[in-house]
């Protein structure tokens, strides 16, 4: 199972590094949102974390998206630790079709589904500890479908959920598989594979190409998955540890 981030649809405009405290978790957020589209993301980058270092620096947490080899250099260079790498794949629509009978989400299947997704990632940074709560704040923002949320059931019992997200602004469309989760007690099953491709054929079946999912990159049985039905790298998205000192 895996879970990740939204994806960023290619911008004509570019979009600056991004910086957030977190009081929670005590952290600096900083977000590049692109080391390829953003041409000026060093300066921003470097200047960022400068301010952060004159209001009494701290931990923190940098992202960069789509990164290279000069972006990387760049954050070892500020003192950055990677820990951590995203990957996003993308394949050509239709892929092979699923031999699984799914169903769309109800209402009804809420309580259900949060307890199979905390079972499936109680190992996730993210996807972990999900509430009736936050799934019915995801489930009210605008791109949520609930006919593209589809659960698989077998004597009644549900085991297994793909959640698929359209992004219509993307060019061309893409549809993302979202969240993808098999519960632990029939791990070993062979269902990841269907499971995935059923949620293939629901973005397929809307006329929709091409589609794209993030997943760990050390996560080897699912991208061995993921590259058998089609899958290939387009991108990392890296994550850092970053202690920033207090400027003097």
């Amino acid at each position: 199972p895996h879970q990740a981030s939204q994806a960023s649809a290619p911008s004509l405009v570019a979009v600056s590094v991004t910086s957030e405290f977190v009081a929670k978790s005590g952290l600096w957020v900083i977000d590049v949102d692109s080391a390829t589209e953003d041409t000026n993301y060093q300066n921003e980058l470097t200047l960022t974390v400068s301010q952060i270092a004159t209001t009494g620096g701290g931990a923190a947490q940098l992202w960069i998206h789509d990164v290279s080899d000069d972006a990387d250099a760049l954050a070892q260079s500020l003192g950055a630790a990677a820990y951590r790498d995203l990957w996003q794949v993308r394949c050509p629509l239709p892929a092979a079709r699923s031999t699984l009978e799914t169903r769309a989400f109800t209402a009804a299947d809420t309580d259900l589904l949060v307890a199979v997704n905390n079972r499936a990632f109680s190992w996730h940074p993210e996807q972990s500890g999900m509430t009736r709560e936050s799934l019915e704040t995801t489930m009210a923002e605008p791109w949520f479908n609930p006919d593209g949320f589809r659960l698989f059931e077998r004597d009644g019992e549900l085991l297994g959920f793909c959640w698929t997200k359209v992004h219509p602004t993307m060019e061309p469309v893409h549809g993302e598989i979202y969240v993808i989760a098999v519960d632990p007690s029939v791990h070993g099953q062979g269902l990841g594979t269907p499971m995935t491709l059923a949620g293939l054929d629901w973005i397929s079946d809307q006329g929709i190409e091409h589609a794209l999912l993030y997943v760990e990159s050390d996560n080897d049985p699912a991208n061995a998955t993921y590259l058998k039905i089609g899958f290939t790298h387009f991108r990392t998205d890296r994550a850092y540890n970053l202690t920033i000192a207090a400027a003097e």
